[in-house]
């Protein structure tokens, strides 16, 4: 018998070997993931301030889709803003009133448009003695309403606090 022929093999080890050449060592994963939050912390900002435009630019134009259909409905209605029940000015203006003309009773908007930035599309509807000014607008939460709205001058404002990435203030939109 021969007694070379009986050494043990080096198989096993070689098996280690291979798996442990083909797989990532913890310092290589801990490396790929630094990398990967430097990149995440470079490309965030710019995308924030992406969201930030596009609500911004959301808000104009709903904003613009409001008010278009307030001038259609007043024009189309002797000039009496929507709001007012019976279409009769010394009614005092609500909401539900509001929505029903605008939405329901003749198709001006199919729904009312969301404030982008609180996501209300409630609107909050100013009596006539009352002001449409930021100090108005301060008493009211923009998550309670989207928007504030003054029949009396058939004017609509965005009911959000602060200015926009021009340094416009989202009320004077």
């Amino acid at each position: 018998m021969d007694l070379d022929n009986l050494k043990p093999t080096n198989r096993p080890s070689s098996i280690v070997n291979r798996q442990s050449q083909s797989a990532f060592t913890l310092i290589e994963l801990m490396i790929v993931v630094s990398i990967l939050g430097i990149l995440a912390a470079i490309v965030y900002p710019e995308f924030q301030g992406h969201v930030q435009q596009a609500k911004e630019a959301q808000a104009k134009a709903n904003l613009k889709l409001l008010r278009e259909a307030i001038e259609r409905y007043a024009a189309e209605h002797g000039g009496v803003p929507p709001g007012h029940i019976s279409n009769n000015p010394n009614n005092p203006p609500t909401f539900v009133i509001l929505q029903n003309q605008l939405t329901v009773t003749k198709k001006y908007l199919s729904t009312l448009p969301k404030n982008p930035f609180s996501d209300q599309s409630i609107i909050r509807v100013l009596s006539s003695e009352q002001t449409l000014d930021e100090a108005t607008a301060a008493i009211y939460s923009p998550f309670d309403a989207g928007w504030i709205y003054h029949p009396a001058t058939k004017s609509i404002k965005l009911n959000w606090p602060g200015t926009d990435s021009q340094g416009v203030k989202f009320f004077d939109y």
